[in-house]
């Protein structure tokens, strides 16, 4: 607070070090002070600053064109400002950790420029330690570098910066980005966040023990006994298709443990699965339809392609899936959905957003 008073009004042999000095009329003084402090209070009810956040140009282009957009106001500097209208206001701060779906993105980098050059110095690395595995390295980093070139930044920009919203029903979820709001099929959208978890971890999984070991024949049985695409196929059929899997799950035993975690003990015995996700378990139902893709539907003799067909049946096994219920009429099991044909619909429409 700054005083400007004659000379000849102020006592200054008051104190001896000039702490406290002595006014002419000070009630006068006083009552000018409280006068101006009140006028500037209520003058506050008129012009006010708030913290805004910024929309995406696409937004303020529209709002920009609308005829119907806010009032001018103008600020305590004679300028004229556009007043947001109340339905372009954002609601949500995607910056706030509680409602960002990116800060469970475990493994997942921001900086997706130095993703690559990180690939390739542990690449060299590796190759130093162990030439053997150096062809491997590369055709998982060439996987990788497709998921990077592929990206697609609005998408990506949308599902870093969103806010969860909640469940829509057993397949979908919402989420809000700015003013907008967007259906997401949780299922796709998880098969192809476990996918790219495969290949982020691969070689460095951590393991979740199984309580006890699941023999490979007996899950390959079951599977194959619930696959309605097998049900015109004899019992012994059946068993002979296992006993051939089981094999193969047993020569390739110990790629798949060095590469993805997944241990298979001599005896055929299946003893623990990959950590994809931190503190995360599968559903541990769909473990038998596991087996039966890894021993039926991976490209053993094509490098790159095992690994990416390996990478997306660990992605389709920890996906989130509806859950699986046992049918009343005791014959096999069924997906918990009401009505298969329409989501199965409803997921090819939304086919463009979750597969990228």
């Amino acid at each position: 607070m700054s005083i400007n008073l004659p000379p000849e009004h102020v006592d200054v042999n008051i104190h001896p070090t000039k702490k406290e000095v002595s006014l002419l009329n000070q009630e006068r003084i006083i009552e000018k002070i409280k006068d101006a402090i009140e006028e500037k209070l209520m003058n506050c009810n008129n012009t006010r600053i708030f913290q805004t956040q910024a929309l995406n140009s696409s937004a303020l282009t529209q709002a920009n064109t609308r005829k119907d957009k806010g009032t001018e106001v103008s600020t305590p500097t004679g300028e004229k400002s556009q007043k947001i209208p109340v339905s372009q206001m954002v609601r949500t701060d995607p910056r706030d950790p509680s409602g960002r779906l990116h800060t469970y993105w475990q493994g997942q980098t921001s900086n997706l420029e130095k993703k690559s050059g990180l690939v390739a110095v542990r690449n060299i690395v590796r190759s130093r330690r162990n030439p053997k595995d150096a062809g491997d390295l590369s055709s998982r980093h060439e996987l990788v570098t497709e998921i990077d070139y592929n990206l697609h930044p609005g998408l990506f920009d949308i599902v870093k910066n969103c806010t969860y919203v909640g469940v829509a029903d057993e397949v979908f979820a919402l989420i809000q980005h700015n003013t907008l709001l967007y259906l997401v099929n949780v299922v796709n959208v998880s098969k192809e966040l476990m996918y790219q978890q495969a290949l982020c971890r691969f070689g460095n999984f951590n393991a979740i023990q199984l309580s006890e070991p699941a023999p490979l024949l007996e899950l390959l049985t079951m599977a194959l006994k619930d696959d309605e695409s097998m049900s015109d196929v004899n019992e012994k059929e059946k068993l002979e298709i296992a006993e051939v899997n089981t094999e193969i799950l047993k020569e390739n035993a110990e790629m798949i443990n060095e590469y993805f975690s997944i241990h298979i003990d001599q005896g055929g015995n299946l003893t623990r699965l990959p950590v994809v996700l931190d503190q995360y378990t599968p559903d541990m139902d769909r473990l038998p339809e596991f087996m039966l893709t890894l021993g039926n539907d991976i490209a053993w003799d094509v490098e790159k392609e095992c690994f990416r067909t390996a990478a997306a049946a660990i992605g389709n096994f920890y996906a989130l899936h509806p859950p699986i219920l046992p049918n009343p009429s005791g014959k096999g099991i069924r997906l918990y959905k009401k009505n298969k044909d329409s989501m199965e619909s409803a997921g090819q429409a939304d086919n463009d957003l979750t597969s990228t």
